[in-house]
């Protein structure tokens, strides 16, 4: 069964985004009902991107897969990963086969597709990079790393040193999570089939990036600045000890948030990019664990490092946090969009809502019948106000346009 949009054409914007889902279990099948719809959904226009997500049900055809999409859409860049979940078509696949393939027409713009291997010592040098004047001048940066192989860490930093101008989104791969596939991951990338390290995709020319980053969660009690703290640890907020600020936070809820707080409870960081006021933009807020506390000293470790002056909120994730997350960014002003990815935490999607297609239907019901492709990941990767992070259990949302649409 193939499920598809229509392709993503805006008129005066000329740029053509298309989208499909499979869920054969056969690959070869799979594969050639997604290159059949989205070649039916281009037409004639020429694909220069073409990105593919697959289930590790489809294993026995991986070692092919990469070479036919590149064989039937000569000219395109391809990438792609081994997923725990598969979103296209304007719906959401979640443990069953499935591939997902989503393509994109770019005039005036580039895409090329990168193979960086797991040792960073083997990555391309600035002047290999600068020597492909598409690559060296990136609006966005497209980033599958297998976390299994890949050191993400650094693998960000490299990408906001190698392009800070460009936008930073994609997710971990989520292979091996069927005891039909293989252990591991397997990344594509041109006709290659890799099973470490990363696939970078940078695009460049007359294409911009919209983000949107949902989280998940809402604030509890207010904003508190660190006013003692320690690499991860936080010694005090507000001048009283941080575990003390806490407990006086958890004194003002209601009884069932209360019981929330023993496994939902998060902290909220508002990086050093963004203006550290006492109110907190919910775009500027970086959602970490909240990974010990030490009751003695009253402090509390969390999953980021923080400074003094620095400011913090406690925040709570529920499905209906969640949900309410999601449709609020997706409701601000946005440029219209010719196509978009979504790159959605396996912990999301059935597993948190209780049913599929959750996101995807809010992001259709606010934007419409935009093109929507991606993948269920193990982490996120998204900018919080500016600066590129990793993130759990989160939706990150890339709307791809032309330079000159506006909001």
């Amino acid at each position: 069964m193939v499920k598809r949009l229509s392709p993503g054409y805006h008129g005066a914007y000329w740029m053509r985004w298309a989208t499909s889902i499979a869920t054969s279990t056969d690959t070869d099948e799979a594969i050639e009902e997604v290159v059949e719809s989205i070649s039916a959904q281009l037409g004639p226009t020429r694909a220069d991107l073409v990105m593919a997500f697959v289930t590790d049900h489809l294993a026995p055809g991986f070692a092919r897969l990469s070479s036919e999409i590149a064989r039937r859409f000569p000219g395109a860049a391809v990438a792609g990963c081994t997923a725990g979940g598969a979103i296209g078509g304007g719906v959401e696949v979640e443990h069953r086969p499935a591939v997902s393939l989503v393509a994109a027409s770019l005039p005036g713009a580039s895409a090329r597709a990168w193979h960086l291997p797991s040792n960073p010592e083997e990555w391309p040098d600035v002047d290999e990079i600068e020597a492909d004047a598409g690559a060296a001048n990136a609006a966005a940066v497209i980033v599958l790393p297998c976390p299994l192989s890949s050191p993400v860490e650094d693998l960000l930093a490299w990408c906001d040193a190698r392009w800070p101008h460009a936008v930073k989104v994609g997710g971990l791969a989520s292979g091996g999570m069927t005891t039909r596939g293989p252990a591991g991951n397997t990344l594509f990338a041109g006709d290659e089939r890799h099973r470490e390290g990363a696939v970078v995709v940078t695009m460049s020319g007359d294409v911009a990036v919209d983000t949107i980053v949902a989280q998940g969660c809402r604030p509890i009690g207010d904003p508190l600045v660190v006013t003692k703290g320690l690499g991860n640890v936080v010694l005090e907020l507000d001048g009283m000890p941080a575990l003390r600020a806490l407990e006086a936070v958890h004194a003002t809820l209601p009884p069932d948030e209360k019981k929330l707080c023993r496994h939902s409870l998060f902290v909220g960081v508002v990086p050093d990019t963004a203006p550290q006021a006492r109110e907190v933009r919910r775009r500027d807020v970086l959602i970490r664990n909240l990974i010990g506390c030490d009751r003695a000293a009253g402090a509390l470790a969390v999953g980021a490092p923080v400074h003094v002056g620095q400011i913090l909120q406690f925040h709570l994730r529920t499905a209906e946090a969640s949900a309410q997350d999601l449709a609020e960014l997706l409701s601000e002003p946005h440029a219209p969009s010719a196509g978009a990815l979504l790159f959605s935490c396996v912990g999301r999607g059935q597993l948190l809502y209780g049913r599929p297609n959750h996101d995807s239907d809010v992001f259709r019901r606010t934007l419409g019948a935009v093109p929507l492709g991606g993948f269920f990941c193990n982490g996120e990767v998204g900018p919080v106000a500016g600066k590129t992070f990793l993130h759990g259990y989160t939706s990150a949302f890339a709307l791809f346009r032309k330079r000159a649409a506006q909001a």
